[in-house]
């Protein structure tokens, strides 16, 4: 009758069957967004407000939430969880809730990811009510899940996309992509997508464009650099562990290999500067014969990442399209 898996064939709810399913590690993270005045952020990280603890609260009833979710919503199953885990990340008027839960079993656990975010997000509510009965929560929403048959899924579509077929690249050709959520509004100037365009002008690649994007967008925009078959991919922004950041997410599905030493010689030199750099989650591959490299969204990440890559990019691209062998 209808493609909604809770509905017989007589369109009455029924919770679904699940025997058959295989028994796989799954895990869900989802999100939530509360948001309040700036005073009541910096009462909630300074711990003033009259309700102590309000992140350590929230935290717990995040994953009470998350181990009643089949008894809060009618039709979820009932799951062993194995880890619910909750952070908070602060704005100047908001706190972004991520909450992660796993389980070996049948069935997903996306609600009960999205039940812990939702619970945590109402507590917050409940503990700066006092100051600010007008704070807001919303934007909750499923940012990835795996395990069982689809495997994994993120907002840019279901499952992995398949391996890239290689394609002619065009020699001596680049795109910059820069994943900027402030930059695409105009509020922020950007100073590494001209840098890493410079650098490669300098070693005489031709620049298509420096595309700056919204992080929710990054996907799109390298999908779209790489149908135009540049030799060379380098993204800037969006490899740290906020919530919005979700290049190395965007670049993975689409790489044929990986280059794990490039990105470790990246944040390793990196590290010398800054141990924050270690905390960055570029990668680094091939995907149909383009070079993509993941650098951080820092002036100073991008000066380190194209320091790496001196002297050691056109080799790279040399031995892809077939030359450069090993003397």
């Amino acid at each position: 009758m209808t493609g909604l898996t809770h509905l017989d064939d007589d369109g009455r709810a029924r919770m679904v069957d699940v025997g058959d399913k295989a028994t796989t590690k799954r895990v869900a993270t989802a999100t939530a967004t509360f948001t309040t005045r700036p005073d009541v952020i910096a009462l909630v990280q300074a711990d003033g407000l009259p309700k102590a603890d309000v992140i350590a609260t929230a935290r717990i009833a995040g994953i009470a939430g998350a181990k009643r979710t089949s008894e809060l919503i009618p039709l979820c199953h009932q799951l062993a969880l194995s880890s619910v885990s909750l952070d908070f990340a602060f704005t100047r008027d908001s706190i972004v809730i991520t909450a992660t839960a796993k389980t070996t079993g049948q069935t997903g656990v996306e609600m009960e990811a999205l039940t812990a975010a939702s619970i945590a997000g109402l507590t917050l509510h409940d503990m700066v009510k006092a100051v600010d009965p007008a704070s807001v929560l919303g934007d909750i929403r499923l940012l990835e899940k795996s395990g069982g048959k689809r495997g994994n899924w993120t907002p840019e579509g279901p499952g992995p996309i398949e391996p890239t077929v290689a394609r002619t690249v065009r020699p001596r050709t680049a795109a910059v992509i820069v994943a900027s959520t402030a930059g695409a509004a105009g509020t922020r100037e950007d100073l590494t997508g001209p840098r890493i365009s410079a650098w490669l002008s300098e070693h005489d690649y031709a620049v298509d464009a420096v595309t700056v994007v919204s992080d929710a967008d990054v996907h799109l925009a390298i999908t779209a650099a790489l149908d135009a078959a540049p030799a060379v991919l380098i993204t800037t922004g969006g490899t740290g562990l906020s919530p919005s950041d979700r290049t190395p997410e965007a670049t993975q599905p689409h790489l044929d290999r990986e280059l794990p030493g490039i990105a470790e010689a990246i944040r390793t030199l990196g590290s010398t500067k800054t141990p924050t750099a270690a905390l960055s989650r570029g990668l680094a591959g091939v995907s149909g014969g383009t070079v993509v490299v993941n650098l951080p969204g820092s002036t100073g990440g991008v000066k380190d990442g194209l320091a790496v890559l001196d002297g050691l990019l056109d080799h790279l691209v040399a031995q892809i399209a077939g030359g450069g062998a090993h003397e």
